[in-house]
């Protein structure tokens, strides 16, 4: 199984066709979150040591306000693409399209025009499938914070912003797992409804990447200077799903602490039917993941550090070499 953000040339090799087809939808509520479960599948490998051992399918999911629609698109293994729908103009962005095939098809299904893509870093299970996307459908906007990325056409810095139909977006510079890592936060000007914010590799349910091009100073401003300082209620749409290990990790830091118990039983009834455990909030994350927690005492003690930068690099250190449990 891959770790947070690892990349290999097997998984590229591997990369499973899509198998989605419509069978009917339900509601139902997940977190803060009232969100719509369609069931249609992707097919993928086993994700989390083997819980899903009686089928390889994971399930997409939609989040519906008044004017912006997210599907969560599952692919190759672990990752999420997103489809991000202004319902005002019926133009659409999609974040990290590894697998455009699926993407044109949704966007399709959904009756919108696609417009914009929105690449949150260079590695290939994120932007590896730019080109094929752009010559799917061409004109498309390609925004990203790295030339390394594939079909590169607005390059983007801290708080550069654009637009998705009435849809705003603002860049938030986030380096540390790659030099060039963006993550897009999302509003509707004038709504009370949350807001979103597209992490990438950056941060993770209850977790953050690896520290590829980076340091721990880097990800402490990412975490808490940046995405730390966005309105708590903001919805995080994460690039993978690794819940159940990050939360497995953080009780391993936190034995006592009662959110990270009660989000890892609830991960893994969320996971064992195949549902996703995307999205969070930024409140939530302060609350169970030790990354956002480094300023917390109980993890200082854990790392046996008193700075929260410091707390940082020595959990990510033990993290990288976690042998997670089989429970």
């Amino acid at each position: 199984m891959r770790k947070d953000g690892s990349h290999s040339k097997e998984i590229k090799q591997n990369m499973s066709q899509d198998l989605a087809q419509t069978i009917g939808c339900r509601s139902i509520h997940s977190g803060y979150t009232k969100v719509t479960v369609a069931n249609h599948f992707s097919g993928c490998g086993l994700a989390q040591l083997g819980l899903l051992h009686h089928t390889d399918l994971r399930k997409s999911l939609t989040v519906e306000q008044d004017a912006m629609k997210v599907e969560l698109l599952p692919a190759l293994t672990d990752n999420y693409m997103y489809l991000i729908i202004d319902d005002d103009t019926k133009e659409a962005a999609i974040v990290d399209p590894v697998q455009p095939q699926k993407v044109v098809e949704t966007a399709k299904k959904h009756g919108v025009k696609l417009t914009t893509v929105l690449t949150t870093h260079h590695h290939w299970d994120h932007a590896g499938g730019n080109e094929k996307l752009v010559k799917l459908e061409p004109g498309l906007k390609v925004y990203g914070g790295d030339d390394r990325i594939g079909a590169l056409t607005h390059k983007v810095t801290h708080l550069s912003t654009l637009q998705v139909g009435s849809l705003h977006v603002k860049c938030l510079s986030t380096p540390c797992h790659t030099s060039g890592h963006i993550c897009y936060f999302v509003s509707k000007p004038g709504s009370s409804e949350p807001s979103a914010v597209f992490t990438g590799d950056t941060l993770f349910v209850a977790g953050c990447g690896k520290f590829f091009e980076g340091t721990a100073d880097e990800m402490y401003r990412a975490l808490i200077e940046v995405l730390g300082r966005l309105p708590p209620d903001t919805r995080v749409y994460c690039g993978h799903e690794y819940t159940i290990n990050n939360l497995k990790f953080a009780r391993h830091v936190e034995p006592s602490n009662t959110a990270v118990q009660e989000k890892l039983a609830w991960a893994k009834e969320k996971y064992s039917i195949g549902e996703p455990t995307v999205p969070s909030t930024i409140a939530e994350e302060f609350t169970y993941n030790p990354f956002m927690r480094v300023r917390e005492k109980t993890v200082q003690q854990h790392a046996g550090e008193t700075d929260p930068v410091t707390t940082m690099r020595a959990i990510r250190k033990e993290k990288d070499s976690f042998k997670v449990p089989r429970d």
